[in-house]
């Protein structure tokens, strides 16, 4: 394993690489892109492929967010065998998530349309080492549909649910689980939702205990905090 120097991650006096978070925080730096130029994207990514060639072994893995078409073309330049998963517009590299340990996390969301932001959540959760489960379109406007799903959702170490609209769905989960429940609120809804702040609203006005709540569309945020939650968990069936 080759040494870090000052000068690892230095990217032309403007970008600095956290290469040491992975040793205070248990889990390395995500890259969000779409903030970023495709030209600075790039160059992140090539600081990463630099460094692995120069033997640095505990870098990843590497998550890169919100990477629409361009800025994902522009990581597989430079990381080839980084898998893009493109419905959650996310980059992992490298392509294998670690093993898992700990609980499972699971992630619900309330309809189809809340998809790429539960996915984000789930893959994040997925590589920093939990086992995951996806439950999808279990929206409280079906009820029976959550209600033949719980279960499943008892099993859980810390349960995201992502919903938009209303926002509901947490609260009603949270009320029929011992787990945490991270509050996942995405920008999905017509007029008054408001881009997901009437969804946040009420998910941070919850009657139900055991709710943390993330920002609007936040599925990495949310994977990241369950993923911490469920650390320390017993592994499912243990």
């Amino acid at each position: 394993m080759a040494e870090k120097t000052p000068a690892d991650g230095l990217i032309d006096g403007v970008l600095e690489l956290d290469l040491d978070r992975s040793r205070r925080r248990g889990a390395p730096e995500a890259v969000l892109c779409d903030a970023k130029s495709v030209e600075q994207v790039r160059t992140i990514a090539a600081e990463y492929a630099r460094l692995h060639a120069a033997g640095h072994e505990d870098l990843g893995p590497v998550l890169f967010t919100r990477a629409d078409d361009a800025r994902a073309a522009a990581i597989l330049e430079a990381l080839p065998e980084a898998l893009h998963h493109a419905d959650a517009h996310l980059l992992a590299w490298p392509a294998a998530p670690p093993a898992p340990s700990g609980g499972e996390v699971i992630i619900a969301c309330a309809g189809t349309s809340d998809l790429p932001v539960a996915r984000e959540a789930e893959l994040t959760a997925r590589y920093l080492g939990r086992p995951t489960r996806l439950i999808a379109d279990i929206g409280i406007a079906g009820l029976h549909r959550l209600l033949s799903r719980l279960p499943e959702l008892r099993e859980a170490a810390c349960v995201v649910v992502a919903a938009g609209m209303d926002g509901a769905l947490p609260t009603v989960v949270a009320g029929q689980i011992s787990a945490p429940v991270v509050a996942l609120p995405t920008s999905v809804g017509y007029g008054v939702a408001a881009g997901g702040h009437a969804a946040a609203l009420t998910m941070l006005s919850a009657c139900a205990p055991g709710i943390g709540v993330v920002n609007i569309d936040n599925g990495y945020g949310a994977g990241h905090l369950a993923a911490q939650i469920a650390r320390w968990a017993p592994a499912p069936g243990e």
